[in-house]
């Protein structure tokens, strides 16, 4: 027992040589651009859960929900019910795409959210904006790909953080993105015919 003690205590400290070793040039800090996409689930709970850390940390954040739009998420409530003052929410969508069934309208709307997400991007107070299902509107072309990554790379306030979600993310997104994680879908029970639930899926 105590040779396996022996044995484990010297590698921990190999392996923390080596991490120190790694983290002394890791020195940089910057506002990152960063993407959650895949078929998977998980994109936008994930970007939410940053959204706590920000919280947190006393960080003042801001969420624009694209193509979601009333659909009452407990995030959501959440949110607005008991976070107001250090996170902003809006909501720019009406509805999925195959609920508005109006792109004329659905257009206008992610235009509006983009339109919004550039200001609280802007806004020096705010430190982290999370872009939620904003993939799902540039995936239709209701937005241009061209400008949103534009003004990401030229315009963001270096400090700023900005995350959004949705699968389908453009080339270009992932691009300019400095951190893009993709969710797998391995198993879901809506293929079992479970319907979505409260407190997982909303």
């Amino acid at each position: 027992m105590e040779d396996i003690d022996a044995r484990h205590n010297e590698k921990m400290k190999r392996i923390k040589a080596q991490r120190d070793a790694l983290m002394k040039h890791k020195t940089e800090e910057k506002g990152l651009i960063m993407v959650h996409t895949g078929d998977g689930k998980g994109k936008s709970s994930s970007g939410f859960g940053m959204i706590m850390r920000c919280i947190g940390h006393g960080m003042p954040c801001a969420v624009v929900q694209f193509i979601k739009g009333n659909w009452q998420t407990g995030e959501k409530t959440f949110l607005r019910e008991r976070f107001a003052d250090e996170c902003r929410f809006f909501v720019s969508g009406e509805g999925f795409t195959w609920e508005t069934q109006d792109r004329a309208r659905d257009v206008a709307a992610a235009q509006n959210g983009w339109k919004i997400a550039q200001e609280q991007i802007l806004d020096p107070k705010i430190q982290f904006v999370l872009l939620d299902e904003i993939n799902i509107a540039l995936r239709y072309d209701y937005l241009d790909i061209d400008e949103v990554v534009e003004f990401l790379l030229t315009q963001k306030p270096k400090m700023t953080h900005v995350c959004l979600t949705g699968r389908d993310a453009k080339p270009e997104l992932i691009e300019a993105a400095d951190l893009v994680t993709e969710m797998n879908l391995i198993k879901h029970p809506f293929r079992d015919g479970v319907k979505a639930q409260l407190g997982v899926e909303y």
